[in-house]
């Protein structure tokens, strides 16, 4: 009872007055907010969030707003990596340029996407490629199980989801059995994406395969959740690459060995030829953060350049980006490709939530005339990102942009078609998440067949799919319409 005495008052004080260090709190979060110089319309949707839902808002901020000292950290090696390749950047110099040349006439300004990405040092384009596009995990799982069995010296794969399923089993297998014949793998998947693999992989003691998490996610670094590696790469032999938005999972086989409730379309491509060096050291960026067992890239994971072996007619290069990139690479590729473009632009992406850049690209591009096609999913696997993305379409079929939604399925292709003479294919979804937090890449190909063929591809799409003109837009329900824009609140934080 003396003890009560004595706590009385300081209980009283925090009754009546505990909204001081409150509002100081959060006046602390909000000015951190500010100072970070983040995009003002993220720096607005995060005071919204922390000032409209108190308790709830500042977990998210915690989780999913900060940025963390992992960015930092991301950036140091980033530079450290940039530095060592400086010098082979530089001796690849004059190669380059004959190759933006050569590019140069067979697709005209079109190949300023390929001057960009050597600017800036993202990857150096490469010619006489042979490319082949895969439809579906049908047509992906069987070149890459092919791959795999027939690699000599190296296989690398980096997953965003690597399932313990039908297909993944027999990817993993594979992998050890040429990990026993002393073939070097190296896997490394998404923690977040793969867990069930991580704990698998943890109690196989005698297992030959060099596997490493990526940005474990404990309880001390829920934070760091927040940002995800989304690629889905495969390197063998230093000769064959494979890229897209197809990760290791059944879901992805449209079959009866699929366990998907729907339809999945998705895209890949198979590289092969000198592309591939650059794909192989952006593996080694990954697994060097991920703190693998360091490996020398002079020990046979490069091709020498030059080279007079050639595979195929195909320009290709990559554009890679993550939450440390000193630009938003993989929109800026986009946005020089776009505003290149003369004819016909089709866009096919899972998730549309734009950048205000390249909404107004594609805005201008269909008022000035170019043929605009946009493919989304009519139905979603994310009910918030779904009404986010509906949220901005009407501007786009004000302008002229023809928006078509896939009814036969789920489709998570993350393609770009220009003209008929670039394309993009790879894991960039059309959202900020994917330009400016996760870990992502795309395969940039010339290459006329494979383009052609997904020109095709996505006018088979079309005959699955809904056009939605502006018309019909006006007639759908307002609570719709406001549950759109409700969800748009959220989406710079999606």
């Amino acid at each position: 009872m003396h003890v009560m005495e004595h706590l009385q008052p300081i209980l009283e004080f925090i009754q009546h007055w505990y909204w001081i260090p409150l509002l100081l709190f959060y006046f602390g979060v909000i000015s951190t907010i500010l100072i970070e110089n983040r995009n003002p319309t993220k720096t607005i949707s995060w005071v919204l969030v922390i000032v409209f839902l108190p308790i709830m808002g500042l977990l998210l901020y915690y989780l999913f707003g900060q940025k963390f000292n992992k960015v930092k950290r991301i950036k140091r090696i980033n530079q450290a990596q940039a530095i060592r390749l400086k010098k082979e950047w530089q001796h690849l110099e004059p190669y380059m340029e004959e190759d933006i040349l050569h590019i140069a006439t067979k697709i005209g300004s079109l190949s300023r996407v390929f001057t960009f990405l050597k600017n800036e040092r993202l990857s150096s384009p490469t010619v006489g490629n042979k490319v082949a596009l895969l439809i579906n995990g049908e047509a992906k799982f069987p070149a890459l199980l092919g791959s795999i069995r027939a690699a000599k010296h190296s296989i690398h794969l980096e997953y965003y989801i690597f399932e313990l399923d039908g297909i993944g089993l027999q990817v993993l297998n594979a992998l050890e059995a040429k990990a026993g014949e002393g073939v070097q793998v190296r896997l490394l998947v998404d923690s977040f994406g793969s867990p069930d693999l991580i704990k698998y992989m943890a109690k196989q003691a005698q297992s030959k395969i060099l596997f490493k998490p990526f940005m474990p996610v404990t309880f001390t670094s829920l934070a760091n959740s927040n940002y995800r590696n989304h690629r889905k790469i495969a390197v063998i032999d230093a000769a064959v690459g494979y890229v897209g938005g197809i990760n290791i999972s059944d879901r992805y086989i449209n079959s009866e060995e699929g366990n998907n409730d729907a339809y999945w379309r998705d895209t890949a491509v198979k590289i092969e030829g000198p592309a591939i060096n650059m794909l192989q050291i952006g593996f080694w960026n990954s697994w060097n953060l991920a703190d693998g067992r360091p490996f020398l890239l002079s020990d046979g994971y490069l091709r020498s350049i030059p080279s007079d072996e050639k595979r195929g007619e195909a320009a290709t290069s990559f554009v890679s980006s993550d939450p440390a990139s000193a630009a938003p690479y993989n929109m800026e590729a986009i946005l020089t490709a776009i505003g290149e473009a003369d004819k016909k632009i089709q866009l096919v992406t899972p998730y549309y939530i734009p950048s205000d850049e390249l909404a107004t690209a594609l805005q201008v591009a269909a008022a000035a005339g170019l043929q605009v096609e946009l493919m989304l999913p009519e139905k979603s696997d994310s009910y918030i990102v779904q009404h986010a993305s509906l949220s901005f379409i009407k501007p786009l079929l004000e302008r002229g942009v023809q928006v078509y939604f896939y009814k036969k399925g789920f489709i998570h292709a993350k393609t770009i078609n220009i003209d008929g003479k670039l394309s993009f294919i790879g894991t960039v979804n059309l959202d900020t998440r994917s330009f400016y937090i996760n870990y992502e890449v795309a395969a940039v190909i010339s290459d006329p067949e494979l383009c052609s063929q997904l020109e095709n591809q996505f006018d088979l799409d079309k005959l699955d799919s809904e056009r939605m003109t502006l018309r019909e837009w006006k007639k759908r329900k307002a609570w719709k319409r406001g549950l759109d824009s409700v969800c748009r609140l959220l989406a710079p934080l999606l």
